[in-house]
């Protein structure tokens, strides 16, 4: 092989080790940033890890709205259709947040079985539903009783 191409070779070897070598530290470093979406059928099924952040995402379930008469602690069910979950959220609640409608929340599932969320987005026009939400109920009864979201 000639000392030129031998030294290209070298190079360009070198190059993508570095470079897969960084990408895989990017990742690691972006893993604890890093939120997965769950339906509530996931949790009802045990898949859900405790005390790590997650999302999770369905529609506000009518009449499973409670808020506290002290605080600004709310309580409330979402539902993909299959099974309910249980949030807490002591926060001021979206402008748009309604019951029957699509909300994905971030939070840590508790060893109580209810996700102590830290933010709550809702719907924000009458033709969005976050994506995850839509997917996850797609094949189920819908928001609102729409017959497909």
């Amino acid at each position: 092989m000639h000392p030129a191409r031998k030294q290209r070779l070298i190079l360009v070897i070198l190059l993508v080790v570095l470079s897969s070598a960084a990408a895989g530290f990017v990742t690691y470093a972006m893993r604890s940033n890093m939120d997965y979406f769950y339906a509530p059928s996931a949790f009802v099924a045990g898949e859900v890890p405790f005390e790590k952040r997650i999302r999770a995402g369905g529609c506000v379930v009518p009449g499973s709205v409670v808020r506290d008469k002290d605080s600004l602690d709310v309580r409330f069910a979402l539902t993909d259709g299959n099974a309910e979950l249980e949030v807490v959220f002591d926060k001021i609640l979206p402008d748009l947040f309604a019951e029957g409608e699509a909300a994905v929340v971030t939070g840590k599932l508790q060893k109580d079985g209810y996700v102590r969320a830290d933010q709550v987005l809702a719907k924000h026009d009458e033709s969005y539903t976050p994506p995850e939400v839509a997917e996850t109920m797609q094949n189920q009864a819908s928001c609102s009783g729409d017959a497909k979201i």
